[in-house]
């Protein structure tokens, strides 16, 4: 889910800024900070979209820059259990898939991509051998967040299923809602 999230904080702007206009470089040094930033609290933060109040500066003894206590706000993602997400399949492997997520990847092991047993090809395709279904890179999809871990800050890890109803590939899903409509026209 993509949030905005308020922040305060002191900004270091450094001397090299001082020439421009305080809006932009508070603008510039806060989007150095924070572009890529990740932590459990923010998420992946995107960007800072607003400053919404500036304080007064003060310069710190033996630094020479400015710090300014700032209140602004990010644009973040930040996944959260049980949100359905849409991705594309950017890499497939034996043991499962890696769908992007916008600014990060998830992950779906082999037993989470379908209610099959799935076979996996050396042309890094995934097959379920009853449903005939093919997983590929390059696939649009629909799963869902199951796990989220910040252990590693740097590397956050995102679990995800395509096992529940209505979830896989969108062609899988346009083809289950055809059969579905066709066994009620029959009714």
């Amino acid at each position: 889910m993509y949030y905005t999230i308020k922040v305060k904080g002191h900004v270091r702007v450094d001397p090299k800024l001082f020439s421009l206009p305080i809006e932009k470089a508070l603008q510039q040094s806060l989007n150095g900070k924070f572009e890529g930033y990740i932590s459990k609290d923010l998420g992946v933060v995107i960007g800072v979209s607003t400053i919404d109040t500036i304080g007064e500066g003060v310069v710190i003894s033996g630094d020479g820059a400015a710090y300014y206590e700032t209140h602004f706000s990010v644009l973040s993602f930040k996944p959260e259990v049980g949100e359905v997400v849409l991705g594309r399949i950017s890499d497939i492997t034996d043991f499962g898939a890696f769908m992007i997520l916008g600014p990060i990847d998830g992950m779906i092991h082999v037993s989470q991509t379908m209610d099959d047993f799935v076979s996996f090809a050396k042309s890094n395709v995934l097959t379920g051998k009853d449903t005939k279904r093919n997983l590929k890179v390059g696939d649009q999809c629909l799963a869902r967040v199951i796990a989220v871990s910040y252990k590693d800050v740097s590397s956050p890890k995102i679990g995800l299923t395509m096992r529940q109803h209505r979830l896989g590939a969108l062609n899988w899903i346009e083809d289950d809602i055809k059969k579905e409509k066709k066994g009620k026209g029959k009714e």
